[in-house]
């Protein structure tokens, strides 16, 4: 096997797509740029690790624009330092970090910082065709709060998937020339794109859609009013906090078949003591999950609300700061008039901040705050489970 030598900031994100390429039978031996006729193929072992550090380079730069520095900044532009990149991307680039920039002092407006983060990444796949490469990652990450709240949770962390197209150059390099998000649900806190939404035609009926949750900051926190009762609400976090990105292989996937935010927090609640209710799958009024299938409640955002609504299992809270741990927040990124995205809360620091955990971005204890700075418009739906 030929050596290869890999910087040393470099060697983590390196041997993880290398570790990805060999698992997957990626490794195959010709150049970087050797002509196949426009055949695709895969890439040999060397330009999965160029790859892997190319897409560490400059996801690392996102997350790095959220975290303060000692002169108060956080991440520089896509300038010196960074992979060559074509025009177009370098200024779509350089919006991104402002935008994410921007997004840290919303952050800090609500209470919230970073002193550190860390981004790993593995090659999933990658394809050259000519002098063309299509090559799909998948990027996890950590934050490390400030500990602004004494009690607050010590890390955030999420998973992100992300697409990158390059385009091989004279000297045998490669320039990048496009990075897509591949992730459904809500844009990770390092992402500055905006999250896809779900779009569901009005049939005219009437449903419970519910009452929106004031996100107004700041806010006296409000006792959870939770007591013993039939759920455990800390079996719910647990669940969630176990399975939030090593998925529970004894329920179905449903990432790219409208997401599985709702199966995950649903799965949650389950554990948590929620019961079925059996009847028809597509009957909003039931909920729920079989091996041959499951009602439309347990799986569709909006559906899972008209189903809580109209039997009356969770009610809606006037502000989302009312949430503790086991409770559930709904997002309508866009205002349209049908949520988007489900999501629970694992955790609850004295100070009345909730943290959520997710599918879709598959992501672990994001607070509210996190939430409301990248979202300021959206329309907020909480749940006392």
């Amino acid at each position: 096997m030929t050596s290869i030598a890999i910087p040393k900031r470099y060697r983590p994100a390196a041997l993880a797509g290398l570790a990805a390429a060999v698992a997957s039978g990626c490794l195959l031996a010709p150049s970087a740029h050797a002509d196949a006729g426009g055949v695709p193929r895969k890439a040999d072992h060397r330009t999965l690790a160029t790859f892997a550090r190319i897409a560490d380079d400059v996801l690392s730069r996102r997350t790095q624009a959220l975290v303060e520095d000692r002169a108060g900044r956080g991440g520089q532009d896509a300038g010196a330092g960074t992979p060559r990149m074509s025009g177009r991307l370098r200024t779509d680039e350089n919006a991104a970090l402002r935008s994410l920039r921007a997004r840290k002092s919303r952050l800090a407006q609500l209470g919230e910082a970073y002193t550190k983060a860390d981004t790993r990444v593995v090659v999933d796949r990658a394809t050259l065709t000519g002098s063309t490469a299509t090559v799909q990652v998948t990027a996890s990450s950590t934050l490390t709060y400030k500990k602004v709240r004494q009690d607050g949770p010590r890390t955030t962390a999420f998973s992100t998937r992300q697409e990158l197209k390059l385009a091989g150059t004279k000297d045998g390099g490669w320039q990048l020339t496009a990075i897509t998000s591949r992730n459904e649900g809500p844009v990770a806190v390092d992402e500055p794109s905006a999250a896809r939404t779900n779009t569901v035609d009005d049939d005219g009926n009437q449903y419970p859609d519910g009452t929106p949750a004031s996100t107004k900051y700041p806010t006296t926190p409000m006792p959870s009013g939770k007591t013993a009762g039939a759920y455990s609400y800390s079996a719910m976090a647990q669940y969630a906090e176990k399975y939030w990105r090593s998925y529970n292989p004894a329920y179905r996937k449903f990432n790219g078949a409208g997401g599985d935010c709702t199966n995950f927090v649903s799965q949650a609640l389950k554990a948590g003591g929620w019961k079925p209710v059996p009847g028809s799958a597509y009957d909003y009024r039931n909920w729920w999950y079989e091996s041959a299938g499951q009602s439309t409640s347990w799986v569709g955002v909006n559906e899972w609300a008209w189903f809580t609504l109209s039997n009356r299992r969770a009610p809606n809270l006037a502000s989302a700061y009312q949430m503790d741990v086991g409770d559930v927040l709904q997002v309508d990124f866009d205002k349209d008039g049908s949520k988007d995205h489900t999501m629970l809360v694992t955790y609850r620091d004295r100070q009345g901040m909730p943290y959520l955990t997710y599918h879709d971005t598959d992501t672990y204890r994001r607070s509210l705050a996190s939430l409301v700075a990248s979202y300021p418009n959206a329309r907020y739906f909480a749940y006392r489970t």
